[in-house]
C-alpha cells in the first residue's frame, strides 16, 4: 500500500474543525496546551477568538467546556487520550456526561501507534472508560475521511462524544466524494460468508488486507468497518455473524471493554456465535517505532490472517 496517501486522522479532526468554526458561529474550541499534536492549532491560526488554550490542566478545560456548552457553544475539548478520557475522567463522567452537555471530545494520540511515547502515553484503555459514562457516543474512524465526517457528525449530534484520533499516518481508503457517514452506523467493505472481520480505527485498513489474503487462501471473509462503538450498530453485526457464523474483532485497544467486548455482549444475548478478539492483550505498551510495535502486539494484517485460517480450520 506504499502507493497509497497516508494522513493521520488527528489532520482530519483538525481541519473539519476549522471548516465547523468557519460556517457555525456557536463553535468554540478548547486545547491543553497540545494544539501542535492534537492540530486544533490550525483553527488557533485562522480563529484566534474561537480557540483557546486552557494550559496543562485537562479536567479543568473539560470544566470550561462544559460551562461554554451550557451557554449555548458546541464545545469541542482536545487533548491525548490518555489525558481526556484517563487523567480528566471525573470532570468528563460529572460535568459533561451527567449533565448531557453539548461537548464533543476530540482524543489524539490513542493507542499503542503512539510509539516512541511509551507506555505512559500509549492510552489503549479510553474507549472502555467512555463506553461507561451514560449517553456519550464513542467513534474512533478509521481515515482521514472519516475522521472529518465523524467531527461534523458529532457537531450535528446533542449530546457527549468522545472521538479518538491517531499519531500515525494511515492509508485514505474512503472517496471523499461518495463516502456517507452516520452516527451508529458502520460499513460492510468487503463481503465474505466464512466469517466476519469487524474492525475500527486503524485496524480497519489491517482487516481490508487480511481480507484480500485471505480470499487468496480459498477463504471468504466479509469485512466491516465500526467506526461507532456506541452505539454499536446492532443490526449489522449481527447479520454478519448469522450469516457467517464467525466473528473477529480488531482494534488498537485492550480487549477489555473496548469494540471485542462490546460485540460479545451483543451476540451473546441475541445470536451466540464464536468470536475471537485481537487487540491489546491486557498488557502495557512500550516505546518503539509504531509500526513495529502494532506489528509486535499483533495488530497487523499478517496475525489477522493467522487467527482468521486457524479460526476457520475449526469446526
Amino acid at each position: 500500500m506504499a502507493d497509497v496517501k497516508k494522513i493521520a486522522t488527528r489532520d482530519g479532526y483538525g481541519n473539519a474543525l476549522k471548516e465547523l468554526v468557519a460556517q457555525h458561529d456557536n463553535v468554540i474550541v478548547f486545547d491543553a496546551d497540545l494544539a501542535g499534536s492534537t492540530k486544533t492549532g490550525v483553527v488557533r491560526k485562522a480563529f484566534p477568538d474561537r480557540h483557546v488554550n486552557c494550559g496543562i490542566a485537562e479536567g479543568n478545560m473539560m470544566a470550561v467546556a462544559a460551562g461554554a456548552a451550557s451557554m449555548g457553544f458546541v464545545a469541542f475539548a482536545s487533548s491525548f487520550a490518555m489525558f481526556a478520557a484517563g487523567r480528566a475522567f471525573e470532570q468528563v463522567r460529572n460535568s459533561i456526561g451527567y449533565t448531557g452537555l453539548n461537548v464533543k471530545i476530540g482524543a489524539s494520540h490513542g493507542g499503542i501507534s503512539v510509539g516512541e511515547d511509551g507506555a505512559s502515553h500509549q492510552c489503549c484503555e479510553d474507549i472502555a472508560l467512555m463506553r461507561t459514562i451514560p449517553g456519550m457516543v464513542v467513534m474512533n474512524p478509521a481515515d482521514e475521511v472519516e475522521a472529518r465526517a465523524a467531527v461534523k457528525a458529532a457537531y450535528e449530534h446533542d449530546g457527549p462524544v468522545y472521538m479518538r484520533f491517531c499519531r500515525l499516518a494511515t492509508p485514505v481508503f474512503h472517496d471523499p466524494e461518495t463516502f456517507s457517514f452516520r452516527i451508529g452506523k458502520g460499513e460492510v467493505l468487503r463481503d465474505g460468508t466464512d466469517v466476519a472481520i469487524l474492525s475500527t480505527g486503524l485496524m480497519t485498513v489491517e482487516a481490508i488486507e487480511a481480507g484480500k489474503v485471505l480470499a487468496e487462501a480459498g477463504i471468504s471473509a466479509r469485512v466491516i468497518n465500526l467506526c461507532t462503538i456506541k452505539p454499536l450498530d446492532e443490526e449489522l453485526v449481527l447479520k454478519a455473524a448469522r450469516e457467517c457464523g464467525k466473528v473477529i474483532t480488531c482494534e488498537e485497544h485492550s480487549i477489555i471493554g473496548g469494540l471485542g467486548e462490546a460485540v460479545c455482549a451483543l451476540l451473546s444475548e441475541k445470536c451466540p456465535t464464536p468470536v475471537r478478539r485481537i487487540g491489546v492483550n491486557d498488557t502495557f505498551g512500550h516505546s518503539g517505532p509504531a509500526v513495529a510495535l502494532l506489528k509486535e502486539f499483533g495488530l497487523s494484517w499478517e496475525h489477522i490472517v493467522e487467527v482468521a485460517k486457524d479460526f476457520c480450520r475449526k469446526a
